[in-house]
């Protein structure tokens, strides 16, 4: 039996709407990754100690004063989710309340007044049943939703803000990797690190991303997709990818890096150990290092790695690259562990698959 959360968008908030579409422009069959925004989106403003009522308007061009905190200090956050077209054309917001923790949890990192749950909940809820039409009809493809926070008191120097914006916008998407749901090739880099214990590695927080960007950018330009990094004290133990969590087929059973505060606790990475739990497929969070990978690799224990991410889904993984050596698992397709993951959480994001514990809010 399907266990979903059925519930109506609450209209609460006042709305401004836009005077004609943008929809018929978009080329929904070709679809790429966060270059396509929908008509609307959801603003809340904080300042003298308190959020107002909040809106939804035409989605256009946000205007900030120069001296702004985000622009200079970095004060800010933002959460990745998705909406889904169901199997019976109801409208699926996956795993709502596990998303309003993390941005939670991220704002008190950075000092961030917590927004009420009921606002950020009603207000993802509402612009959704909004522009509704730009949910893509598609399997393999999604809304995505992007709510995010940031400091904009007027003032040059290191402090908390006293004001900032909290905005949600959404857009279609198609796959995050340009290789679709093909195996993705990875590389280590050493030489960088991209969290420490004590920072800010388990936030979704600007900085984290944009650190990451330069060793990034080197690894493409050696041909692979993203960098898989290694831990900043010993370099050597895996933790995770630059866009999402890494797991890995060990012995038959699924290992990943535990949450020990430098990687995002992701939220399709809980869903992957929740499913393994369900189906009784041994799974473990532990410590493992690049060297301990390589070695279950060459004696033939290694079968499978995969990503997991709200915007990869399931990522297989056919190459790793450390020091000069290179892992090679299968470069042309998905794993079974991997593939039955894909197939349980994209059927539950469409609800062909059951719902194992009401991640559905369904609109």
């Amino acid at each position: 039996m399907t266990v979903t959360e059925e519930t109506k968008a609450t209209h609460v908030f006042p709305v401004t709407q836009v005077t004609e579409s943008r929809r018929n422009a978009v080329n929904f069959q070709d679809l790429r990754f966060g270059d396509v925004f929908s008509d609307h989106m959801f603003e809340l403003v904080y300042k003298n100690g308190k959020w107002d009522n909040g809106q939804i308007i035409p989605y256009g061009p946000v205007s900030i004063m120069p001296s702004a905190n985000i622009l200079h200090y970095g004060q800010g956050a933002f959460e990745g989710m998705k909406a889904f077209t169901m199997e019976n054309g109801a409208i699926n917001v996956f795993r709502i309340r596990d998303h309003y923790k993390r941005f939670n949890d991220s704002c008190k990192r950075l000092n961030i007044p917590s927004i009420p749950e009921e606002v950020f909940t009603q207000a993802i809820l509402q612009l959704v049943d909004l522009d509704r039409q730009w949910v893509p009809k598609d399997k393999f493809k999604s809304l995505y939703l992007r709510p995010f926070v940031f400091a904009t008191e007027e003032f040059l120097g290191l402090k908390t803000s006293t004001a900032y914006r909290f905005y949600v916008i959404t857009g279609p998407v198609g796959n995050y990797y340009r290789e679709g749901i093909n195996p993705v090739k990875l590389t280590t880099m050493p030489d960088y690190v991209r969290a420490v214990k004590g920072g800010v590695g388990n936030a979704k927080v600007p900085g984290n991303y944009a650190a990451s960007l330069y060793p990034a950018h080197v690894a493409m330009k050696e041909g692979y997709s993203q960098v898989l990094w290694l831990d900043a004290i010993e370099r050597k133990y895996v933790e995770e990818v630059g866009a999402m969590n890494i797991f890995f087929v060990i012995d038959g059973k699924v290992v990943t890096s535990p949450l020990t505060g430098t990687i995002l606790p992701g939220v399709t990475r809980r869903s992957v150990l929740e499913l393994c739990k369900i189906w009784n497929l041994p799974a473990e969070e532990r410590m493992l290092s690049i060297d301990e990978l390589f070695d279950a690799w060459r004696e033939g224990r290694l079968t499978e790695a995969f990503g997991s991410g709200t915007a990869a889904v399931i990522s297989p993984v056919g190459v790793i690259h450390h020091k000069g050596e290179t892992l090679t698992l299968d470069t042309e397709k998905m794993g079974p562990v991997a593939e039955r993951l894909y197939k349980a959480i994209t059927g539950i994001h469409h609800g062909t698959e059951a719902d194992p514990s009401a991640w559905c809010t369904v609109i």
